[in-house]
């Protein structure tokens, strides 16, 4: 039996409040340490607006402004693409569209919202003297993640036969396809299997229960369903777009030729599942794992735009992706050779994308620019870059301290620049930063010629900080305890977190 908490906003309130205490409490003064000298790509610590903080406004955006109760008592996204009050922005592509895929995110945003509300789960706050009991609260945060992700998983999104994975529903009409532009001519191969290792991770989240089994289940026939049927392409690499049976697609989303029809990085999602199932001993792809970690080394590295509405060949979130990915391949095959591919190769090209400096009279110091022919901070990349760097940090922390070192520091710095652009009442945090209007005035908060988008992806852009902030507090942040209080903090002594 599935016990969960219905959504009422008497519930959501209460999670709202219990993030708010929490964070709140860590927004005192940090522990005196060695100040690092001053570098160009750095942002210090606001102590009045923690990263924590940031990660309980992005969260309650999510949970207050853009999920309604279905018939079946699921939570389903209200859209994947609103504006600060959470209006839907049905003029979008993204506008009218829910469900697991790429722009949509609703199992890795359920994962997240699942993840933090176990990292608070046993806690008590302090605040001003009084004292919170939070455990309750966290439950009904874990309650709702759950009510997300059992609308993908019952809603019809996933063919039971094969693991197949249906990226999309329209929330006009409750049509089902493929891809973003609302048909199902294509879809990217990479991220239907990105959604098979959310599934995957967040079984690890859920222990044996029969709901994880099912999410396990899923992502063996998906990976299996895209071993067996996505056509190879010259290069050794996967293509960027198949048709529904698998085939080779080589046309943008727009109907022209795409550039990167057989050299964009969204493929290495695939060898990220293929990673994940291997190191569980749910599969064995460590064959195919060593084949494509080949193909794409002899391409001297495969970076092209994994967002599916860009076409560059050097993306910087392609860059993040990569590392993770042959860190975790590396793992798996007792591999040093695509560990050292991994840190010579792809964690340093991001620092070709960083700003160091406030651009146009915006807060752009601290962020990276997506690409050079779309160059708007786009916020769900930082937060993957910011995961990838804090990843080598940990890894390097006992044998390379001063990389280390390094490594974390740039992984904050963009945490904190990201955390200056919540706009509004509510929570809301920019999908980019369009520091150079790229995208056009008409679309920027309060209409600034440079500035902040108006608009987010509620589970994506908006809350994506959630995995790197939850990943350093569990890493890498110096965990104190003081009596009946736990303290987190960054490497500058800065307060994160008191519980």
């Amino acid at each position: 039996m599935n016990l969960r908490f219905p959504l009422s906003i008497c519930h959501l309130d209460c999670v709202v409040t219990t993030l708010a205490v929490i964070v709140s409490a860590g927004s005192s003064a940090g522990l005196a340490v060695e100040t690092l000298p001053a570098r160009p790509f750095y942002v210090p610590a606001d102590p009045k607006y923690t990263l924590v903080d940031s990660i309980a406004d992005s969260l309650r955006f999510t949970l207050t402004k853009t999920l309604r109760q279905d018939t079946n008592g699921h939570l389903v996204s209200i859209s994947s693409f609103v504006n600060p009050e959470g209006a839907v922005m049905g003029w979008h592509d993204f506008g009218n569209l829910e469900g697991p895929g790429w722009a949509a995110n609703a199992v890795g945003g359920a994962w997240e919202i699942y993840t933090m509300g176990g990292f608070l789960r046993n806690a008590k706050s302090e605040v001003r003297g009084a004292r919170y009991e939070n455990k309750l609260e966290s439950a009904r945060m874990q309650s709702n993640a759950l009510a997300i992700l059992d609308h993908v998983l019952e809603g019809g999104f996933i063919d039971a036969r094969n693991g197949f994975i249906r990226d999309y529903r329209e929330t006009t009409t409750g049509k089902f396809c493929l891809n973003y532009k609302h048909n199902s001519d294509w879809f990217c191969p990479g991220s239907m299997a990105k959604v098979a290792l959310q599934l995957l991770l967040f079984a690890d989240e859920l222990g044996h229960t029969a709901r994880a089994e099912k999410m396990r289940s899923i992502a063996v026939q998906c990976a299996e369903w895209l071993q067996k049927n996505v056509e190879p392409v010259p290069n050794g690499w996967f293509p960027r777009r198949v048709g529904p049976t698998g085939q080779v697609y080589h046309k943008s989303p727009d109907g022209g030729q795409d550039s990167l029809w057989e050299t964009s990085a969204d493929g290495l999602f695939i060898l990220q599942l293929q990673a994940a199932l291997t190191l569980r001993g749910l599969s064995d792809y460590r064959e195919a794992l060593k084949g494509k970690t080949s193909a794409f080394i002899q391409a001297g590295g495969i970076f092209g735009s994994i967002n599916h509405d860009t076409y560059d060949p050097q993306e910087n979130v392609a860059y993040s992706v990569a590392f993770r990915t042959f860190l975790l391949a590396s793992r798996v095959l007792k591999d040093e050779g695509l560990r050292g591919f991994a840190f010579e190769k792809c964690l340093p090209p991001l620092d070709r994308f960083k700003m160091c400096e406030d651009r146009n009279g915006v807060a752009t110091k601290g962020l990276l620019y997506m690409e050079k022919s779309w160059d708007t901070a786009y916020l769900w990349e930082n937060a993957e870059a910011a995961l990838a760097l804090f990843e080598a940090a940990s890894e390097l922390r006992k044998t390379e301290p001063s990389r280390s070192r390094e490594y974390e520091l740039d992984g904050l710095v963009i945490l904190r620049a990201i955390a200056k652009h919540h706009y509004g009442p509510f929570g809301f945090l920019t999908e980019g930063v369009d520091w150079n209007d790229h995208v056009g005035q008409q679309h920027h908060i309060n209409q600034a010629e440079y500035a902040a988008i108006q608009y987010t992806e509620p589970f994506l852009n908006n809350q994506h900080i959630v995995e790197p902030t939850l990943f350093y507090l569990k890493n890498l942040a110096r965990k104190t305890r003081h009596g009946t209080a736990t303290e987190w903090f960054d490497l500058e002594g800065n307060l994160l977190l008191r519980q």
